[in-house]
């Protein structure tokens, strides 16, 4: 390294008058490995300037040239990295940050240390040093290989130091003085060296002239030594005597610290003494509330309340350490105990009569509401008896054994009360739906329709028998509803179904009024909880049950609080499930269309309680009901789809719109006004799908059985009435179904069309066919002619078999044998004539095609004109 320095200073710092202090061998970081030096420098000339010069090896030889120069002023920032262990790393901020990697941490220490000194000496500006030793910025030299080079540095800037103003100035005067100063300088410095010896002389007379004046002062320093002892005598003597002042005073501040201990303590005594009577002090005027106060008027319990409430807070409070072990705490505790206990009891025996007397109270009104489809309103009782809300509230903080006990004869109590209520309910409304006259006289009732319209047994032994027209029809249609148009009509429907919306409506605010009450009365939460709970899970649910899973004892959360209320209501209301399915089963067995209006009314009735609490009684045990009426729902759909499978035809007469075809449409119509905006129509929708696929499935089977009507007469009028039906009815979900329908319906039409239109010019048929199947095996046209069974003469002849009269009674055979197929009820005569029509000029216009290139110029023509076509067909169609 020192070669290299010195190489550096001959030949590229030297030429430039420049000194080179410092040296570190770096390269760039981050990047490839290419060496270059760092060189500190200053200048010669005055003024001096400092460098920071970046030399680098030439490319094309060994020597080294200058590539970048930095001032030393434009230096902000020297970053070492790290002040603690060793890193090569170092950062130089000028215009932009320059990273560096030294060869060795020791050139990068000696080279920063170089900077702070050149920095102090020539700068004096605020340059950062960050992350570095604060042992490199002294003014030591570190030791180590560079140590030579380092010292060598340092004497080289110690080599010149700039004179001051004030010794320039002397220098001058000098050399002013002595003329000779600068033509001889030997003469100059020999004066300058006798001038010399002559002050030094000077300087020792005047240091033996002073000796007199030192005796004088070490006699004075004795003196004063002396003086001293005797200061130090008197301020022993002093501090003797404060030693005992110091003493007494150490007394008296022990003396006043135990006045202040006692003192504190007495404030402390009483702040506890008057802590436990502020808040363990019971009035006079609770404790009478307590023990005697009146139960059953208003003021009564609002004073046992406050009286309560006043209690809990006294044996709530918050006791310090050491106050349980005080005797009056203990004795007050007991007391309070003792209290509590006792209007415990008093609260609890009060409340029992109040529930069995509601009992009675309530079986009372029960003979009024017999005759009404209404349940009794308990809206005052609850009203009466959320006045002691607040005390049960008490009761399940302080007491919880005797809370679980008011629970459970209450859910007992009110069990039998509802059971009672809600079984004459549902008998009130079975009679109103079946009209039985025997129960019906007993609570003043006259049904009309006086027995039950349809029964199981004719479900296996239906059999529907097709007719020539729709009144013979109508006798034997098969009845979706298990049950003919004759024993049930639109009205008694409608009347079923009002009974049912009544028998929901009237449940629902009772039950949400008793689970409002059991919420408010036993402080049970009441929050939303989206996580349900089925009827199985708390079915025969009893108190036993009820204690063990939530009455342990201990405060209960939000969660299972919800549980115990959904649990109270399920015991209490035990019996409306059960007969929810008996009057579910009672409407399907008078009607199975009476599904469809439970289904809807059922749905909307789970929707609404879902919208309050999804994990409610209610709406558990509606959804519950639900799960039924929807399996006969999807029963009856069933049941239609196996009937039309069975469906069997007569062999003597014609077809015509199938039974259950006809049926579908009176069912569609009917679900449709059922389910108008209702909750559940997807439900509805995949029952459509279902019934609509065994509709066109079933129609094509009797379509392939049929001896008397054509299948395609068959397939089109049954097609054609489910493709009006669907237009009519605007089913979404059957758009495909209806595209089908009116595909099959149009397909069968041309083909009944096509076939039936053989038949009135047979011959001519056949010759033609002849002449394509000619034209087909590869002879031309114009040359079919020349072929002896399709000659001029073959076409003139079979012509003239056809004249306009034949023609005319050939069509009206035609529209005969076409009426004799086609049913009244659809009215499709008329379409089929005017196809066939169309069919008819079409083929005319193909023969008149063929006759004009198979036989060019012959001049032959058919018997009659497109005009005779039209005039026949009108002329038909009016006559009929």
């Amino acid at each position: 390294m020192t070669a290299i320095k010195h190489a550096l200073q001959r030949d590229i710092f030297t030429p430039n008058d420049e000194r080179l202090l410092s040296i570190v061998n770096v390269c760039k970081a981050g990047k490839k490995k290419r060496n270059c030096f760092l060189c500190a420098t200053v200048t010669t000339e005055r003024p001096v300037q400092v460098n920071v010069v970046k030399v680098k090896k030439s490319d094309k030889g060994d020597f080294y040239k200058r590539q970048t120069a930095w001032a030393l002023r434009d230096l902000a920032v020297v970053d070492a990295k790290d002040a603690v262990k060793e890193n090569p790393e170092f950062d130089l901020h000028f215009d932009k940050v320059y990273k560096w990697v030294a060869s060795s941490t020791v050139e990068k220490n000696t080279f920063i240390s170089c900077i702070w000194k050149l920095n102090q000496r020539y700068l004096r500006k605020k340059i950062d040093f960050i992350n570095v030793s604060s042992q490199l910025l002294e003014e030591s030299v570190p030791s180590g290989e560079n140590q030579s080079v380092a010292g060598g540095d340092e004497e080289a800037v110690d080599e010149y130091q700039e004179l001051n103003a004030r010794e320039e100035q002397d220098i001058e005067i000098m050399m002013e003085g002595c003329e000779c100063a600068i033509s001889n300088a030997e003469a100059f410095a020999e004066k300058l060296s006798r001038e010399l010896q002559v002050l030094d002389g000077a300087n020792i007379q005047s240091i033996m002239a002073s000796e007199k004046q030192v005796n004088i002062l070490m006699k004075l320093l004795d003196e004063a030594l002396k003086e001293v002892d005797q200061i130090e005598i008197k301020l022993s003597s002093y501090e003797e005597m404060l030693q005992s002042v110091k003493e007494q005073m150490d007394q008296i501040s022990e003396s006043n610290h135990l006045i202040h201990l006692s003192y504190t303590n007495n404030v402390k005594l009483l702040s506890e003494i008057e802590y436990l009577v502020n808040h363990m002090d019971l009035a006079k005027g609770h404790i009478k509330a307590l023990q005697e106060g009146d139960l059953t008027s208003s003021r009564g319990i609002e004073a046992c309340t406050n009286a309560a409430d006043a209690l809990l807070q006294c044996m709530n409070v918050a006791l310090r350490p050491g106050h349980d072990m005080l005797h009056a705490v203990k004795q007050q505790q007991q007391r309070f105990s003792d209290l509590r206990e006792q209007f415990a009891r008093r609260l609890t025996s009060h409340l029992n009569s109040v529930f069995v007397q509601q009992g009675h109270d309530q079986s009372s009104t029960l003979a009024q509401h017999s005759v009404e489809l209404t349940l009794p309103n308990h809206h005052p009782f609850h009203r009466d008896l959320l006045r002691y809300a607040k005390l049960m509230e008490w009761l399940k903080n302080t007491d919880y054994g005797k809370y679980e006990g008011l629970t459970k004869n209450y859910m007992d109590y009110l069990s039998r009360l509802y059971e009672r209520e809600i079984k004459d309910f549902f008998e009130v409304a079975k009679i109103k739906m079946t009209g039985t006259t025997k129960e019906g006289k007993k609570f003043g009732l006259h049904g009309s329709s006086g027995k039950l319209t349809g029964s199981t047994s004719s479900l296996n032994k239906l059999s529907v028998q097709s007719s020539g027209n729709r009144r013979s029809q109508s006798s034997s249609l098969l009845d979706m509803g298990n049950m003919s148009a004759s024993d049930l009509d639109v009205a008694d429907r409608t009347k079923f179904d009002k009974i049912f919306e009544q028998v929901l409506s009237e449940l629902e605010p009772l039950c949400l009024a008793e689970q409002d009450f059991i919420s408010k009365f036993f402080k049970l939460q009441q929050h939303q909880n989206v996580s349900g709970t089925t009827t199985n899970e708390t079915e025969e649910m009893d108190g036993g049950n009820l204690s063990r899973s939530y009455m342990s004892g201990v405060p209960q959360t939000v969660s299972s609080e919800k549980d115990m209320i959904r649990q109270m209501m399920t015991k209490i209301f035990r019996c409306i499930e059960p007969e929810l399915n008996n009057l579910i089963a009672l409407g399907d067995k008078i009607d199975s269309f009476n599904s469809l209006y439970m289904l809807v009314k059922m749905s909307h009735h789970v929707w609404t309680a879902q919208n309050v609490d999804p994990a409610s009684f209610l709406s558990t045990t509606l959804g519950n009901v639900l799960v039924t009426v929807k399996r006969n729902f999807d029963k009856c759909i069933s049941n239609q789809m196996k009937q039309m499978d069975e469906v069997k035809i007569s062999k003597k007469s014609k077809v015509g719109i199938l039974p259950f075809v006809a049926e579908f449409e009176e069912f569609a119509a009917l679900a449709e006004s059922i389910f108008k905006n209702a909750e559940r129509r997807g439900d509805l929708d995949k029952a459509y799908i279902k019934l609509i696929r065994a509709v066109f499935i079933s129609v094509e089977k009797v379509a392939n059985e049929s001896q008397k009507t054509p299948r395609d007469v068959v397939m089109m009028e049954n097609f054609h009435h489910i493709f009006a039906t669907l237009s009519r009815l605007k089913i979404s979900c059957l758009e495909a179904e209806k595209k089908e329908a009116k595909l099959k319906y149009t397909e069968h039409l041309q083909s009944y069309v096509v076939y039936s239109l053989g038949q009135p010019l047979e011959k001519l048929n056949h010759f033609f066919e002849g002449v394509e199947a000619r034209v087909a095996q590869g002879i031309r046209e114009e040359e079919v002619s020349y072929q002896l069974a399709f000659n001029k003469q073959e076409l003139r002849k079979v012509i003239k078999e056809y004249p306009g009269k034949e023609v005319k009674k050939g069509l009206d055979n035609l529209y005969k044998k076409v009426d004799k197929h086609l049913c009244e009820e659809e009215n499709l005569l008329q379409v089929v004539w005017h196809s066939m029509q169309d069919e008819f000029i079409r083929q005319y216009k193909h023969f008149e095609g063929l006759i004009a290139r198979c036989y060019p110029g012959s001049g032959i023509t058919m018997e009659f004109t497109i005009q005779d076509i039209l005039d026949y067909c009108s002329s038909i169609a009016q006559s009929h």
